[in-house]
């Protein structure tokens, strides 16, 4: 089992314990001891229990006797945050708040409503993401951490063909289906009325802390649209001038003056109010608060009806769905790429998509479709968390099978690397273990373990 399957149990067992209320009984009720030392870190018998039972109310089957398998786990992940440390390896309180918010929305998608899982939990969604935040920011400590150990690994067409020369047929890995995919996207243009009505609050939020009648960080928590930053107050974390909006970014890198409030910024997610906190070297620290003028259903419908009209055009010949992609779409990740959806993926950019990783909606949209065929228009919300209208081109299929060296070759590629990245970090692992302190109860030393060396001799 891998670590990263040790984190996703941990995440959900201290968002939602699915099978009931009587977990934490169970917990309490273990006699509790150390009973592994790694480094200067302790393994109490109840972590094991507390994963034990997650694990099997999510169905998890452990390669080899869950009594070692576990207790190995939790030991290798100290590992890796130790070396961590050491390394100066940091997350951003972004990347943390982005993870804590998609367990949340899944484990609000499984129990029905937020209000619900705070119900469940008896606490509010503060407490619960507050409680989520260190499991969170070590998962993804070892996660950057493995991938700094892994960075420099590469393979070559002679390694690739190699392995996949000497590999059984019943060991070749099956493609699933891939198709790709290009776009027309058309935003819908938010009233005037609704601009001002939005610029008016974000004026009155700045008058309100100017007179001193509360406090922009107060004002943030109650009414900012950005859930990520709205319950710390609105407030960013130390962040690069590349990694925001650039109309954003240059309005925060000139602010000098904390006691004061920006003039309104408009950015591709809605408008701003930012307040200075602390600049440091090329980074700066502001909070601000994000209000999102709300599309009328009326603007939604004709932006649909232009696509269909747009549609109906590219199909009578008027002018290709290329053409229409790099001239009429305002989605600028694929407009100059004729269209072209792109996926990232751990190993680069690529315009293959399996459906499932596909936005839902285009997914839904090309399902059905033969290649070459387009779509009926439909909307849905973008990364920039906007609505779009959309129609959607299939312009390949690949139907699922098992590799082969000239068609798949990326595929093989990637099953080389991550074969070559996965033996790297189980050496580095058993290297780690010979040099750090480990002490393992006496009950533990008749284990099979995945790694060798933790019963010192």
């Amino acid at each position: 089992m891998k670590i990263r399957s040790i984190f996703a149990i941990i995440s959900l067992w201290m968002v939602f314990p699915l099978q009931g209320k009587n977990v934490n009984d169970s917990i309490q009720s273990v006699v509790d001891e150390v009973i592994w030392v790694v480094g200067d870190e302790a393994i109490l018998k109840s972590d094991v229990e507390q994963m034990r039972i997650q694990a099997q109310q999510e169905g998890v089957r452990w390669s080899g006797d869950p009594d070692c398998a576990i207790p190995e786990q939790i030991a290798v992940q100290k590992l890796y945050l130790h070396q961590a440390a050491i390394d100066s390896i940091e997350v951003t309180e972004a990347e943390i708040t982005q993870g804590i918010e998609q367990q949340i929305e899944y484990m609000i998608s499984v129990i029905g409503s937020r209000e619900k899982l705070e119900e469940y939990h008896k606490k509010n969604m503060t407490q619960i993401r507050n409680e989520l935040r260190e499991s969170f920011r070590e998962r993804q400590l070892v996660q950057e951490m493995q991938r700094h150990l892994v960075k420099d690994i590469t393979v070559t067409p002679a390694d690739v063909r190699r392995y996949f020369a000497d590999l059984p047929q019943d060991s070749i890995p099956f493609v699933p289906t891939e198709v790709e995919v290009q776009i027309i996207s058309q935003t819908p243009r938010v009233d005037q009325e609704e601009i001002n009505r939005v610029k008016e609050e974000l004026r009155d939020y700045t008058d309100r802390v100017n007179k001193g009648e509360t406090s922009f960080q107060t004002l943030a928590r109650m009414y900012s649209e950005d859930p990520g930053t709205a319950r710390r107050g609105g407030e960013l974390g130390y962040t690069g001038r590349g990694t925001l909006d650039q109309a954003f970014a240059n309005v925060a890198f000139n602010l000098t003056d904390p006691k004061k409030v920006s003039k309104i910024v408009e950015s591709e997610f809605g408008f701003h109010i930012i307040q200075l906190i602390d600049k440091r070297g090329d980074k700066v620290n502001v909070r601000h608060i994000l209000r999102k003028p709300v599309v009328s259903q009326e603007a939604i419908d004709r932006s649909l009806a232009r696509l269909d009209s747009i549609r109906a055009e590219i199909i009578e010949g008027k002018f290709s769905f290329e053409a229409g992609a790099s001239v009429i779409s305002d989605d600028k990740d694929t407009r100059n790429n004729n269209g072209l959806m792109a996926n990232a993926t751990q190993t680069g950019r690529t315009s293959r998509f399996r459906l499932q990783d596909l936005p839902s909606e285009v997914a839904r949209a090309v399902d059905t479709l033969q290649v070459g065929a387009i779509s009926a228009p439909f909307q849905m919300i973008n990364q920039r968390g906007k609505i779009v209208c959309v129609i959607a081109k299939l312009k390949s299929r690949t139907e699922g099978h098992k590799a082969t060296i000239t068609e798949d070759f990326q595929v093989m590629k990637d099953v080389v690397l991550e074969k070559r990245r996965q033996q790297k970090l189980h050496d580095w692992v058993v290297n780690k273990i010979k040099s750090t302190y480990v002490r393992v109860n006496d009950r533990y030393k008749d284990c099979k373990f995945e790694y060798q060396g933790w019963i010192k001799q």
